[in-house]
C-alpha cells in the first residue's frame, strides 16, 4: 500500500491578513506532522499546477478570470470579508486544484494506492462561479470532474468530514449525474446548507449534526447514513475533503470530535474504497484551525490512508 503526499511550496505563498485562521502556518504544522519515522514510506510529490482546463470542469471561464484578475501585485485583494488574494494566491490555488488531478493520475496509473494533498487554500465552499469561505477554486470537485472525464470513471464518490457544508461541492453534485457527494457537519453553521432532504442529479446524503454532538453522534452519522449510502451507491472512486475544524479544540465550531475520530472516519472509507473502488483515494486538506492540532489530526488521517 503506497500513499503519496502531494505538496507545493507555492502553497506557502497564499498570504493570509494578519489573524485570519486559514494562515500559512497551518501547512508546515500539518508537513511536519508527516516527517517522522512512521511516515517514512510516504511517497513525496511537487504538484503541477492546474490547467485552465482542469478548472474549467467545474468553474465558469467568467469565474476563473475574475479570480485570477484579482490577484494584487502585493499587499491584499478581497473577494468577500472571509475570502482574500495575496499576490502568490493564484498559483497556490492551482497548485491546489493540480495536486487532486495529480493525486489522479498517480492511482489511476497504479503508481501509488492513494494520495493526501497537503495543499492551501481550502477549495469545497468555492462554488461553479463564485469564491467564498476562505476558498477559490473548488480542488476535490475539479478532481472528481477529472476523473470522470480522463479515465471515465462514471461513479465518483466525495465524503466531506469538515466542519462546514462543502456548499460548492454539493452544488456540483446536485448538477451532475453519477457524482455521490456525503457531508457531516454542524448545523447550524456557516454557510447555512446541508439540509437532510437536498437531492439533485446526483447523490446527496447530507448529516447535519447539532453543536456540541461529539464522536458518538459523529460515528453513528457514517455508520447509519453516510457508509450505507455510499455502499449502495458502488463508487468506482473516492474523493476525501478532508476537513479537521471538527475537532474539539478547534475555534471555529463545536461539534467535539477526537482525533481518533478522523482515523476512524477514514478507516471506514477505506473499506469500502478496497470493496468497491481497488482501493483508489485521493483526500485533501480543507479546513482545521487550531495549530495545536492540526498535524495531529492530519497524522490520524494518513496513517489510515497507509493502512489501506
Amino acid at each position: 500500500m503506497t500513499t503519496a503526499l502531494l505538496t507545493h511550496e507555492d502553497c506557502l505563498n497564499h498570504i493570509s491578513p494578519y489573524g485570519h485562521p486559514e494562515c500559512v502556518e497551518r501547512l508546515p504544522v500539518v508537513l511536519g506532522a508527516l516527517d517522522g519515522p512512521d511516515f517514512s514510506d510516504l511517497r513525496h510529490v511537487e504538484v503541477n499546477l492546474a490547467t485552465i482546463d482542469q478548472l474549467k470542469l467545474v468553474h465558469s471561464q467568467e469565474h476563473i478570470d475574475h479570480v485570477l484578475g484579482l490577484v494584487p501585485a502585493d499587499g491584499h485583494a478581497m473577494i468577500d470579508g472571509d475570502t482574500y488574494l495575496s499576490a502568490g494566491s493564484a498559483d497556490a490555488a492551482l497548485r491546489a486544484a493540480g495536486a487532486v488531478c495529480q493525486g489522479v493520475d498517480l492511482v489511476m496509473s497504479g503508481d501509488i494506492s492513494n494520495a493526501f494533498c497537503a495543499v492551501r487554500p481550502p477549495g469545497h465552499h468555492a462554488e461553479p462561479g463564485q469564491a467564498m469561505g476562505f476558498c477559490l477554486f473548488n480542488s476535490v470537485a475539479v478532481g472528481a470532474l477529472y476523473a470522470r472525464s480522463k479515465y471515465f470513471c462514471h461513479r465518483v464518490a466525495i465524503i466531506d468530514f469538515d466542519v462546514h457544508h462543502g456548499n460548492g461541492t454539493q452544488t456540483i453534485a446536485e448538477n451532475t449525474t453519477g457524482i455521490f457527494y456525503a457531508s457531516t457537519h454542524q448545523s447550524p453553521l456557516y454557510p447555512g446548507t446541508g439540509h437532510v432532504f437536498d437531492d439533485g442529479k446526483g447523490v446527496i446524503v447530507n448529516a447535519p449534526l447539532a453543536a456540541g454532538s461529539g464522536s458518538n453522534a459523529f460515528r453513528k452519522s457514517l455508520e447509519n447514513r453516510i457508509l450505507p449510502a455510499l455502499v449502495e451507491f458502488k463508487p468506482d472512486f473516492i474523493f476525501i475533503s478532508a476537513g479537521f475544524d471538527a475537532h474539539k479544540l478547534d475555534p471555529l465550531a463545536d461539534l467535539n470530535l477526537d482525533t481518533d475520530d478522523y482515523y476512524y472516519a477514514t478507516e471506514e472509507i477505506m473499506k469500502v474504497a478496497r470493496k468497491y473502488a481497488k482501493g483508489r483515494v485521493v483526500s485533501t486538506l480543507e479546513g482545521g484551525y487550531n495549530l495545536g492540532i492540526i498535524g495531529e489530526c492530519a497524522a490520524a488521517h494518513v496513517s489510515a490512508l497507509m493502512k489501506g
